[in-house]
């Protein structure tokens, strides 16, 4: 095998996978949910408008008892969508008419900004006030929870549930709590009560740092003559389904972790009502993610939980919940007993993630973002890039500083490597007479090649070692740039202003000379997509195939001479900071193999094959 071919092969393993699924996959997949999402929101306008029974999805609590049937708790809003077995039309209101139609009380942190419904007590409505739509700073806040009634309802609820005959009034999401008034932030806590007016006192007290997560503390005083037994419950309730990525490598939709069951990710596509997915565990997390978002339900991790996600569909909207149920408590006359639990609803910084892991002692927590099947270098990695973006403040030159660190790592196998390309260079006479004296019999060529290197001590695949072993390396990079937050709107310099983007400009508008987007275009669009940094990609990996002699073999030289094109257009559609890091990485690579030729004696024929290029198609011209 030859050096050439080893470098053809080396880059192929190094970049078919990733390219087959994000280019063949993974964009024609992201266009079907798309399309598949586009439909839906059209199918569930048309049954909350037209349909003169319609129900809107309610949230469920989970069954009290094994083999009892679930409790309805959703609640009707008033004017909006009724709940499961109402007769009212269903109707969608605004976000700020539904709001407008509960009591609230006011949530304000650093972080955060939104309220709590006084009926139902749930959380239902919040701002991400640190993270806009776009990368304009003036452009709307993230909104992450939004109540019943509202499009596209997402929210947490928390209450207690009785089994069934047990003849106890309890909260539900129709029941109006009251309040002493005040604002829920990072200083003052917020107390909810409800009176059942049968000896039960219901107090839920909201408590929340300047981050993300929430603390719930339900406590029961039971001031009737009877002992009473229920059952702590909490739960995150989706409608409809969002717009997702719809990329293979990220995950989206239910998520928890939950005792030896391990990580649980189930996406909205493969949830069915006749197949909920239950678990048992102690402790342990579960909830719904989106790319960058989340909102979870967190028990006491010293206690029993059974926990389950769900689905169903009313009126054509489905309805997601990831809920838990703990174990019974009893409260006896003139006692009262408590449940806690915590909520966390926000965004996915990795600093907060693992914080939140480590104070509360939260099972595996830091699962919540998608590191992939390579986390034992994708966080190490991201880790690395953070710690030298606090340094130097450019997430994009942490980068950078990260790829040379790298080519220092495996600049051991990159020096052996290259000491075997300088040793096959040297028996090129040697193979060439080889390959002309078994030209007809191919089993007695490749055993003369193997002889040969045998004899030289060569080996012949060492020159794809280390781009082979950097593989992992690069998916990781990959999905450190396509699932963390902290890479979201993160500028480097010039025009790219979110490295988690690809490139914006196009040289099929001149770079933003000409109004009007290629991209857009039916069919071809998808190809007119090429921006300056995926264009000195393809140069850098050109300049790097032609630091070695060209193949003799036709077939090999086709590849070549195109494989740099092909790179360069299905490159343009990945993230800038992934383009950057490759262009950058080529760059290394072409000074550090030269060097590294150089000294072992090895002639640099760079130049001379680039004139050779030339030449060539001179003459052919002629």
């Amino acid at each position: 095998m030859s050096d050439n071919r080893n470098m053809i092969v080396a880059i192929v393993l190094s970049m078919a996978i990733l390219i087959g699924w994000q280019y063949f996959f993974g964009i024609p997949q992201a266009e079907r949910q798309r399309q598949a999402a586009e439909q839906q929101r059209t199918e569930q306008q048309a049954a909350q408008t037209s349909a003169p029974s319609a129900t809107a999805p309610a949230a469920t609590a989970p069954a009290a008892a094994p083999g009892t049937a679930p409790v309805p708790s959703g609640a009707p809003v008033p004017g909006g969508a009724p709940v499961a077995g109402s007769t009212q039309p269903a109707r969608t209101l605004t976000r700020a008419q539904a709001l407008a139609a509960a009591p609230r009380a006011p949530i304000a942190t650093p972080s955060l900004a939104g309220s709590i419904s006084l009926r139902g007590a749930r959380v239902d409505d919040l701002e991400l006030t640190q993270y806009h739509e776009t990368v304009d700073p003036k452009s709307p806040n993230i909104v992450l929870l939004s109540p019943s009634g509202a499009p596209d309802p997402f929210y947490a609820e928390f209450g207690w549930t009785a089994a069934p005959g047990a003849g106890v009034t309890l909260p539900g999401p129709d029941t109006v709590w009251t309040t002493s008034g005040g604002t829920l932030t990072e200083k003052t806590p917020l107390t909810l009560s409800y009176d059942n007016g049968q000896g039960l006192v219901f107090r839920r007290t909201f408590t929340v740092d300047d981050h993300y997560m929430f603390a719930v503390k339900d406590e029961v005083e039971n001031k009737s003559g009877a002992p009473v037994t229920l059952y702590p419950y909490a739960l995150v309730s989706r409608h409809g389904i969002p717009h997702t990525a719809g990329f293979y490598i990220l995950h989206e939709g239910l998520i928890g972790v939950l005792g030896d069951s391990g990580l649980q990710e189930v996406t909205y596509a493969k949830m069915k009502p006749e197949e909920p997915h239950a678990f048992s565990a102690t402790g342990g997390w579960l909830g719904i993610t989106d790319k960058y978002w989340a909102a979870t339900v967190i028990p006491d991790q010293s206690v029993k939980v059974d926990a389950k996600f769900s689905t169903s569909k009313v009126a054509g909207v489905p309805t997601f919940q990831a809920d838990y149920l703990a174990a019974p408590k009893t409260v006896e006359p003139g006692a009262t007993m408590a449940s806690s639990s915590q909520l966390f609803a926000g965004a996915k910084v990795v600093q907060v993630v693992d914080g939140y892991q480590k104070t509360y002692s939260i099972d595996r927590f830091d699962l919540l973002i998608d590191w992939g099947w390579f986390y034992f270098i994708t966080k190490p990695l991201f880790l690395v890039i953070d710690w030298i973006y606090r340094l130097v403040g450019n997430f994009g030159v942490a980068i950078l500083i990260v790829t040379v660190l790298l080519k220092g790592i495996f600049f051991p196998l990159a020096n052996k490597s290259y000491a075997s390309m300088a040793k096959m260079k040297a028996v090129q006479p040697e193979l060439t007479a080889i390959r002309e004296r078994y030209a007809d019999d191919k089993v007695k060529q490749q055993q003369a090649m193997m002889d040969l290197y045998k004899k030289e001590k060569i080996n012949p695949v060492a020159g794809c070692l280390p781009i082979v072993v950097q593989i992992p390396v690069f998916f990781a990079l990959y999905k450190v740039l396509f699932v963390t937050i902290e890479m979201r709107h993160a500028p480097f310099f010039g025009w790219i202003r979110d490295l988690s983007a690809p490139d914006p400009t196009n040289i099929f508008n001149l770079f933003g000379l000409i109004p009007w987007d290629p991209s857009q275009l039916p069919i071809a669009g998808a190809y007119l997509v090429l921006g300056v940094w995926p264009i000195i990609m393809g140069i850098t990996m050109w300049v790097q195939m032609k630091l070695n002699p060209a193949p003799t073999d036709p077939a090999q030289q086709m590849i070549f001479n195109w494989m740099p094109v092909i790179f360069t257009f299905m490159l343009a559609h990945f993230a800038a900071g992934l383009v950057i890091y490759w262009a950058w990485n080529n760059t290394l690579s072409v000074t550090q193999q030269a060097l590294i030729m150089k000294r072992h004696g090895v002639k640099i024929e760079l130049w001379d094959n680039i004139k050779g290029v030339f030449r060539k198609k001179e003459a052919a011209k002629g």
